[in-house]
C-alpha cells in the first residue's frame, strides 16, 4: 500500500529525513514512532505531498507522489495534529466542500457523515460555524472529512491529542474496522504505549533515520532498542 524508498529531506545543513525506506501492506496498523524533532511530521508531510523532498521516492497504491500527486491524493486521507479548517464554515458545509472535491456522491457522503458524527459525538454541532469548535471538535471534524473519501491509506499525525476519551475509543475502533476492509494506517506518536496497544508494526526513527522496523513484539524484544525505548518511557512520564 505504502512504499518509501531511500527518502532524504534536508533543510539547510540539517537532514530531517535520511535515507528513510519503509513498506506497509494493506491491513496494517504501523505505529511511527520517535521523539519530538525525530523526522516523524517530514516524513508524513513528504507522502502527503505536502513538502516536497529531495530524493528518493513515495508511493500509494502504486502511484508516485512524484509523478501522480493527484492520484496519490485520492488515495490518501490526512490528519495533522493540529488542522487547519476554514473557519468561517459550518462543520457541515466544510465536510460537503471536502466530499465534493473527492466527487463523493450526495447519498454517500450523507450516511458517512451521520455514521462518523454520531460515533464522534459531534451530529449537534455540524451546523455551527468551525471558528466556534474546540480543538477536539475541529480534530473530530477533520477525521469526518479525511474518511468521506474512503481512503486506501490513512496518515496521522499524532491523531489522539485533544480528543476526550470517547471519541478516542471511537477513533481506535474506526481504525480498526477500516483496516479489516483493506485500508492501511499510518500514524505517528511519541507516546510508546498507544502504538503498542493499537499497531500491527511499528516503524522507530531517530535523528532522520530508521532504527527499526517490524512487528510490535519484535521490535521490543531486541535488545539493541532498550536505549531508544527507555528514552521514549522517559520522555512520556
Amino acid at each position: 500500500m505504502l512504499r518509501i524508498e531511500h527518502l532524504v529531506k534536508t533543510y539547510g545543513d540539517k537532514r530531517a529525513v535520511d535515507d528513510l525506506s519503509l513498506q506497509i501492506e494493506p491491513g496494517e496498523v504501523c505505529g511511527f514512532i520517535g521523539h519530538n524533532g525525530a523526522g516523524k511530521t517530514t516524513t508524513i508531510k513528504s507522502i502527503c505531498g505536502i513538502l516536497a523532498f529531495d530524493s528518493g521516492d513515495i508511493t500509494v497504491a502504486g502511484k508516485s507522489v512524484r509523478e501522480d500527486p493527484i492520484g496519490v491524493k485520492r488515495e490518501i486521507a490526512y490528519i495533522p495534529d493540529n488542522p487547519n479548517l476554514y473557519d468561517f464554515l459550518s462543520g457541515i458545509k466544510y465536510l460537503n466542500f471536502i466530499a465534493d472535491v473527492y466527487g463523493v456522491s450526495a447519498s454517500m457522503r450523507q450516511e458517512r457523515i451521520r455514521t462518523y458524527a454520531e460515533r464522534l459525538e459531534i451530529t449537534n454541532d455540524l451546523a455551527e460555524n468551525i471558528a466556534a469548535y474546540s480543538h477536539g471538535m475541529k480534530q473530530k471534524l477533520a477525521i469526518i472529512s479525511a474518511l468521506i473519501h474512503d481512503p486506501k491509506l490513512i496518515i496521522m499525525d499524532e491523531p489522539f491529542i485533544g480528543l476526550d476519551p470517547k471519541a478516542a475509543r471511537a477513533l481506535k475502533e474506526i481504525m480498526a474496522e477500516k483496516c479489516s476492509e483493506g485500508c492501511s494506517v499510518f500514524f505517528s506518536t511519541h507516546i510508546l504505549e498507544v502504538a503498542e496497544r493499537l499497531c500491527s508494526k511499528v516503524a522507530i526513527i531517530k535523528s532522520g533515520r530508521l532504527v527499526a522496523h517490524g512487528e510490535m513484539d519484535v521490535v521490543r524484544g531486541d535488545s539493541s532498542l532498550e536505549t531508544i525505548f527507555f528514552e521514549l518511557e522517559g520522555e512520556n512520564e
